[in-house]
Order: structure tokens, then C-alpha cells, then sequence
């Protein structure tokens, strides 16, 4: 809940066994518009820095879709089992594991909402201060899921795919706007 306090930990392992977990599904273009104070709940939290793997917001940090954000904190309360199994019922839900792997079980080490921030903000800092190049999608080999990998993970994940809703177009090809705008030209010429 935006309207948390302190993040999710495992100090509440026993409040999710006793009461559930609960998110309200909304998208984030309107979530000013949900009225988070008027909610009753008993025991608001946060979560820590994640990267989205959903269709819609891939990619994004802190963008979670519903059982991405349910899957995160029930692994982070301990309950990696649960979590897993939600993520399952998607087939990119293996892509949140794969690129949230080493975040989540740093979290899910942490006693308390205190580490977890201290360990997202390590981990925060590490990443910004490691200059990375930009990398052209259209420069990268396309691989299948059927050409394995070249580093294989241990966590038996199938390997991640390209997201085909988020590829740069390179410069020389035109956009969809601008051939729609040819289009219409063309139509209107007629």
C-alpha cells in the first residue's frame, strides 16, 4: 500500500498466516484516484525495489502487477513456495523470478523492514555506480527458448525472452505513426 509505513519483511510471517494478503488492483496511471485512507487495513507495507516482468509494465522498476506484488512480498515473508506457485499461473511469471532472483533472496534473508531497505539501497547504489552501455535490441541475436542458453541459470527457470511490446526501432526504419500518416495521406489524396 502506497499508504505504508514500513516495508514488508519477515516480522510479518505471522500477521499474512493469520489475516491473508491483500492488494487493490488499480493501474498505476489512476492511482491517485484510489482512495488508499479510506481502506481498512490493519497492517499497510511497502515494498522494496523490484523490476516489473508483466506484459504491460516490463522492465519498470516498482511498477508490479498484482501477483507480481502478492508473489514478492509472500517470498519475502517466507512463504517462497506460495509465492512461486501465484507466478506460475503466468507465462512470463518465471521472468519476474529471473530478473528480481538476487533481490529476493537478499529480502528474503532480512529479519526486518530496516534490512530490506538497507539491502534495496545497497543494492541501489552498486547498480547506479556501474556504467553500463546502452543496448540496441535490433543489435542483439534473436534466441528461442529452444536454443537454450549460454548461461544457463541454476534456478531452472527457462531462459527470458525479448519482450516484443518494448523494441527500440532502429533509425532507419519508420515508425507506425509516421506510416500511418503516410496513409492517411494517401487516402485523403484519393
Amino acid at each position: 500500500s502506497p499508504v505504508g509505513t514500513h516495508c514488508v519483511s519477515k516480522e510479518d510471517h505471522p500477521i499474512v498466516q493469520r489475516k491473508g494478503l491483500a492488494v487493490v488492483d488499480c493501474s498505476w496511471a489512476r492511482l491517485d484516484d484510489v482512495p488508499f485512507v479510506k481502506l481498512r487495513c490493519g497492517a499497510p507495507r511497502l515494498l522494496p525495489w523490484l523490476v516489473a516482468a508483466n506484459p504491460v509494465n516490463y522492465g519498470r522498476p516498482c511498477q508490479l502487477s498484482c501477483v507480481e506484488a502478492l508473489s514478492a512480498a509472500l517470498i519475502i515473508c517466507g512463504e517462497e513456495e506460495t509465492g512461486e506457485l501465484l507466478l506460475a499461473k503466468f507465462k512470463w511469471g518465471h521472468s519476474f523470478l529471473s530478473l528480481n532472483r538476487d533481490l529476493l533472496k537478499a529480502y528474503s534473508k532480512c529479519e526486518n523492514g530496516t534490512e530490506i531497505i538497507n539491502v534495496q539501497n545497497s543494492w541501489l547504489s552498486s547498480a547506479s555506480s556501474v556504467s553500463k552501455s546502452p543496448v540496441n535490441v535490433a543489435d542483439k541475436p534473436h534466441r528461442s527458448t529452444e536454443e537454450g542458453s549460454d548461461s544457463e541459470s541454476d534456478d531452472g527457470l527457462p531462459p527470458l525472452e525479448e519482450n516484443m511490446n518494448h523494441l527500440d526501432l532502429s533509425e532507419g526504419e519508420e515508425s507506425e505513426e509516421e506510416s500511418e500518416t503516410e496513409n492517411e495521406g494517401i487516402t485523403d489524396a484519393k
